[in-house]
């Protein structure tokens, strides 16, 4: 494949030839071979694929086919009710995702069937950490024979009320009747936004996840390298654009795990050659993991997954541990009039940071959290570099990056995140991405809409050209 007249972030204009999976050659010409695919780019940015270093695969696949129960979709109790009347027949399970308090309240499955009581019926909070069940749902997972599963919250007469928390394994393990959810509209739409690998974080992800992982990548319908997450008996992919990645740990301020046990996890993780990616949204849950990697000695490749608030005094011993934070900056536009609300004054400016981590010398990368946040990074960099809310209010304005390192933290390695940006060179693999204008006026508007065309190890995997764009030239006649 030649792709002729594209433009790199400076500026120039080359021509790339892609061969084997890998860019072969980079000039300001170069003469198409016989038989050679050419991609007219028009000047159009060139740029490495984009990285979403932290989202959950089957998650966003089963929300594409799910009720949306938070904002802005919905607002109200009585959006809410129309929203899940209107979804399915009676009788299948109905799944709604994104709910958040501000709609109706704190939900049970009282609630939930003044709205829906003739299917089972299941919702998810925005944070991912609970779901919310009405009462057919609840006997259709024999939640009252269950008395000794932790997660389960009951009432004062000991009834499950509905609610779970961190349960997800459980829950699906339930409720895989089917198989798991088809990754081929994930895939699509991810790569129609320029995405060329994913880091799926999930903590539940084991033998039966890789696999099902294994077989969408050999099936055609997982197009992007991905690196997944998991927990301690993760098993290596099998497939070559699949790789294994760190041990996922989850932190809960109001269920910290013991010192020793934490420190134990990571210490094994050590030892069997896996990095850790530790989940933190609070304060408190920054300062406890930071201070057991401090504990536990030198690492490499260990995360910090979101780093929501963090303070002035986390950032020494951000950098002494040597971790990357790959947090959501994606959330300060979608979340962030809801944190104008519900977050102390004093920590707005601790949000979702930018400017800070970098000027502290701490690696960061960047990821959407889809489906709890939206599956577009071009949403999350234009958040980074703006800093502000859907309602137009700004949080953390000095954290603001330019548009240049909002794209840094989307385009460095699966395995690094943090480190240096892929460049367009001679030997890199050919996971690319092309705009239909110049960076000069992409960076302007960060919008994926910019996008024409995916490709991966040199396979294109969305194409918006149009067909005048593509051509093929003359077979060589000595064949």
């Amino acid at each position: 494949m030649l792709i002729r007249g594209a433009s790199l972030l400076d500026g120039r204009r080359v021509d790339v030839r892609c061969r084997a999976g890998a860019i072969a050659a980079v000039a300001p010409v170069l003469r198409p071979e016989p038989g050679e695919q050419v991609i007219e780019a028009g000047g159009g940015a060139l740029l490495p694929g984009l990285n979403d270093h932290h989202l959950h695969l089957f998650a966003l696949a089963a929300a594409l086919a799910s009720v949306a129960c938070g904002p802005p979709a919905v607002a109200d109790a009585g959006q809410l009710a129309a929203a899940l009347r209107r979804a399915a027949p009676a009788g299948e399970w109905l799944r709604g995702v994104g709910y958040h308090e501000s709609v109706a309240g704190p939900l049970d499955r009282w609630l939930l069937d003044r709205w829906v009581a003739d299917r089972p019926l299941r919702i998810q909070h925005r944070s991912g950490k609970m779901w919310f069940l009405n009462s057919l749902a609840c006997q259709r997972l024999g939640l009252e024979r269950e008395a000794g599963l932790e997660g389960i919250e009951r009432d004062a007469r000991g009834r499950a009320t509905g609610r779970l928390f961190r349960l997800d394994e459980w829950l699906g393990q339930r409720l895989r009747q089917g198989g798991a959810p088809d990754l081929g509209p994930v895939s699509q739409l991810l790569a129609s936004r320029g995405v060329t690998g994913v880091t799926d974080a999930g903590a539940d992800n084991g033998a039966s996840a890789v696999a099902a992982l294994d077989a969408a990548a050999a099936a055609g319908r997982l197009r992007q390298r991905l690196l997944v997450m998991g927990g301690e008996q993760l098993p290596a992919p099998a497939h070559p654009l699949l790789s294994r990645g760190p041990l996922k740990l989850l932190l809960d301020d109001h269920r910290l795990p013991e010192w020793d046990v934490l420190l134990g996890q990571v210490t094994r993780a050590r030892q069997r050659g896996r990095a850790v990616a530790i989940h933190c949204v609070t304060r408190t849950e920054l300062v406890f993991a930071l201070a057991v990697l401090a504990a536990a000695g030198p690492g490499c490749g260990d995360r910090i997954e979101h780093a929501s608030v963090a303070p002035d005094d986390a950032m020494p011993l951000l950098r002494s541990t040597g971790v990357t934070v790959v947090t959501q900056h994606g959330f300060i536009l979608e979340r962030g009039d809801r944190y104008l609300q519900e977050v102390p004054l004093a920590e707005h400016e601790l949000l979702y940071r930018g400017r800070s981590f970098i000027d502290a010398g701490v690696p960061l990368a960047g990821g959407s959290d889809a489906p709890y946040g939206s599956a577009d990074p071009w949403l999350a960099m234009r958040a980074a570099v703006e800093r502000r809310s859907a309602g137009g209010h700004r949080l953390g304005e000095s954290e603001r990056l330019t548009p240049e390192g909002a794209l840094r933290i989307f385009t460095g390695t699966q395995q690094n995140p943090g480190g240096p940006s892929r460049i367009i060179a001679a030997g890199q693999p050919a996971d690319l991405c092309l705009l239909d204008r110049p960076w000069a006026a992409a960076r302007l508007s960060l919008n994926s809409g910019d996008v024409v065309a995916t490709w991966v190890a040199g396979d294109m995997i969305y194409c918006a050209l149009s067909p005048g764009a593509v051509a093929r030239t003359a077979a060589d006649p000595g064949r």
